[in-house]
């Protein structure tokens, strides 16, 4: 390892970028053109990478390609989707294909084309400590330099004024499989990594997909597909009530606007946290084109008389699980309506359980005494997306996809990607290189009067209160 670069700091920059995932990829897009910002953005993988595990033929983004990482926001900056098309000869084709919804695959290969050709990106660079210096009202971000290995090549320190998090999500594992997940003996995987698993997974006897969102669906689909008719023993369980599709009628989708997140934001916490909980249904659910993917090939393996050997089952959760014998799994099931239990043995279980938001206390633990947290203690993040810290703290932590607690389900969701990386430029420059819509959407969210409100390009007929009890 070389000798640590703290005795000579880089320049003081403007931000320091920590992960690059879509939506820090999203802020360093907008930010290249904008010369007079120094930025730079770190990230410990090798290259940029966007689920790979989940990269099935034929799976689509759940959003339009005019969704990609600057288009909501600057339709004419060369980082679009469509510009990317065009680098590639590709644009006649996609303009025949009458896309508006492109393969995972796609999305992936035009995040990775941008990332390839911005100048601001580190890789293999993983970023260890974050610290606020009182004496020079600046951060100092701690990195370690990685060889093509993986393994620690030199040690460096930046100084910033300013920081954004995007470090992104993990995959989540309910505890009572988390032991199966750390023995290998039999295929328990995570469907983020099912991509690489896939042909143990065909290969096995019986397979049971675990989650009844998207990821689930798609998992069993593909499963579904390649294993013999009549013997696909396959088993698909979840805790939801119904294989239920998603929420994606256009007044529903305008949750997933800058001003249902502006009224979000403005709620108690409290309701915050119950409306969360609620909405699920809007990010959670199945694309109804993956639904009908999978009746049609139920019903196709039905032509020449019999059932498929499938079971589908929602409503569902784990209570516990263990191995038998070292060669298969063995579930403890209970209906949540039913109030009944059952036990289901298994040769394999793939895990559609979803990710979390990752923690930030190990990365921010010297920013901790200076972090305003909520009754649940959890990071205040403020309208423009920066942690609420102690008003000594000049500079600004910005984060992005890990503020769904003031946020709303929008949070995650890439429409809004371009919308906020543009947030934070305005407020980080103190000025508007990218001017926003006062208004998004033809919902009024909240009556009149109340906060926050939301800006109208025109005026509308006043609304009579009503009197109690009438």
């Amino acid at each position: 390892m070389n000798t640590p670069a703290h005795q000579t700091p880089e320049a003081l920059r403007d931000l320091v970028g920590i992960g690059i995932g879509p939506f820090n990829l999203s802020l360093a897009a907008l930010a290249d053109p904008l010369t007079d910002l120094d930025a730079v953005f770190y990230e410990q993988r090798p290259d940029f990478r966007w689920h790979p595990g989940l990269l099935i033929d034929g799976a689509r983004v759940q959003v339009p390609f005019l969704a990609d990482l600057v288009t909501l926001v600057d339709p004419a900056s060369p980082w679009t989707f469509l510009n990317h098309l065009r680098a590639r000869e590709r644009l006649f084709p996609f303009y025949f294909a009458e896309r508006f919804h492109i393969e995972r695959a796609e999305y992936d290969a035009y995040c990775r084309w941008v990332a390839e050709n911005l100048p601001a990106l580190r890789f293999h660079h993983q970023v260890d400590a974050v610290r606020w210096n009182p004496e020079r009202d600046f951060f100092e971000v701690d990195y370690t330099q990685l060889d093509a290995d993986g393994e620690a090549e030199a040690l460096g320190r930046t100084h910033t004024r300013n920081v954004v998090l995007g470090i992104g999500t993990e995959p989540h594992v309910p505890d009572p499989l988390r032991p199966l997940v750390e023995d290998p003996a039999v295929p328990v995987v995570h469907a983020a990594d099912y991509l690489r698993h896939r042909d143990t997974l065909l290969a096995a006897g019986h397979v049971t997909v675990v989650g009844t969102g998207q990821s689930g669906a798609e998992v069993f689909l593909d499963l579904l597909r390649h294993r013999p008719a009549g013997r696909e023993r396959l088993h698909w369980l979840g805790r939801t009530e119904a294989l239920a599709p998603m929420e994606y009628s256009k007044l529903g989708l305008e949750h997933f606007t800058p001003d249902y997140t502006r009224y979000f934001h403005g709620l108690a916490e409290p309701v915050r946290d119950r409306l969360v909980a609620a909405q699920w249904q809007l990010h959670k659910g199945i694309d109804a084109d993956t639904t009908a993917a999978i009746h049609d090939e139920l019903y196709r393996r039905t032509l020449d008389g019999g059932w498929p050997d499938t079971t589908l089952t929602p409503g569902v959760h784990v209570r516990t699980a263990g191995r038998i014998a070292a060669t298969q799994v063995e579930l403890h099931l209970e209906h949540e309506q039913q109030k009944t239990r059952s036990r289901l043995t298994t040769d394999a279980v793939v895990l559609a359980t979803g990710h979390r938001e990752r923690p930030l206390g190990r990365l921010l633990a010297g920013l901790d005494p200076y972090m305003r947290r909520d009754s649940s203690e959890r990071p205040r993040v403020d309208d423009r997306h920066r942690l609420v810290l102690d008003p000594c703290v000049t500079g600004n932590v910005y984060v992005q996809n890990a503020e769904t607690h003031t946020h709303g389900v929008g949070t995650p969701d890439l429409g809004l990607a371009a919308w906020r990386s543009a947030t934070v430029l305005n407020d980080l420059t103190g000025r508007e290189p990218y001017p926003l819509p006062a208004r998004t959407a033809f919902t009024t969210f909240g009556l009149e009067g109340g906060r926050p409100q939301i800006p109208s390009a025109r005026h509308h007929r006043a609304l009579t209160p009503l009197v109690d009890g009438i």
